[in-house]
């Protein structure tokens, strides 16, 4: 996405789209009904770690560990595999960006970078930090072309900017773009569909649109399959108002169907108080 140019606030434009507000007031109902079931009231601090658990879940599936939900519940060593790492890493993640809603509108390079440190688990140094030139990147599942390392770090800045900014666009256009531009650059030496989907997390839960962190996109992504993400994005890495459009309608969708497991999740809970 180009962050620059005569519109003061790019990302309010996007959501001017054709479609877009239609899948911002779709997602908005969503949410809106999950809030409004009556466990909420009573159990939110259950729904909020379900949801992280299965938000983490779906994330790991996007990056080629696609576990059963209960395995990944049960499981308490994640330092077997790579697809055990993948799971450990989003799970850390998950816990971690709750702890960052604070720092995001402030310093968003300071967070994605802390969201790399925690996935990757260990000390190098490429970890923790944008990737340099001549550094490879780890991150087989997306095979778009990888823009050099000056591209990267000038269209991240242009990204943490337009965060920093704030802006009237809804949170559903914002995330998208954190997203998708995450992905499209991916910036770090590895873990980035990971980050990218956490940082999508922080800006949905600190827009206030999900503020309690029910409705796990990863969960809708997850379920909508690698092959229409990958394809959403390619719209997204066009740039074409019709591939952004394409793109952030996925992400509503994504976002919807995290509100709707929660809300399964509420039913079932209701049915066993009942």
């Amino acid at each position: 996405m180009s962050t620059t140019g005569a519109n003061a606030d790019p990302l309010a434009a996007l959501g001017t789209l054709p479609g877009v507000a239609e899948s911002v007031e779709s997602v908005r109902k969503a949410v809106d009904r999950v809030y409004g079931h009556r466990i909420m009231r009573r159990r939110s601090n259950e729904i909020t770690s379900e949801a992280a658990l299965r938000g983490a879940r779906g994330s790991a599936a996007l990056s080629g560990a696609d576990w059963a939900l209960e395995e990944v519940r049960r499981r308490s060593d994640f330092s077997g595999d790579d697809e055990a790492r993948a799971v450990g890493a989003a799970l850390r993640l998950t816990a971690e960006a709750g702890q960052l809603l604070s720092i995001w509108r402030q310093s968003p390079l300071r967070v994605l970078a802390r969201l790399h440190l925690v996935a990757a688990a260990h000390q190098s140094d490429e970890v923790g930090r944008p990737r340099r030139k001549g550094e490879p990147v780890d991150e087989p599942l997306v095979e778009l072309p990888l823009p050099d390392a000056d591209e990267a770090h000038g269209r991240l800045d242009g990204l943490a900017a337009l965060v920093a900014a704030g802006g009237s666009a809804p949170a559903l256009v914002t995330a998208a773009v954190v997203h998708g531009e995450l992905l499209a650059l991916r910036p770090f030496a590895s873990h980035n569909g990971l980050v990218a989907r956490a940082a999508e997390r922080i800006v949905l839960v600190g827009s206030g649109l999900d503020p309690k962190s029910v409705c796990p996109a990863e969960v809708g992504h997850a379920e909508l399959g690698r092959a229409a993400y990958l394809a959403a994005l390619d719209g997204y890495v066009s740039g074409t108002p019709e591939g952004m459009a394409a793109w952030i309608a996925h992400c509503g969708k994504a976002v919807a169907l995290g509100a709707r497991e929660s809300t399964a999740v509420c039913e079932a809970l209701q049915r066993g108080a009942a």
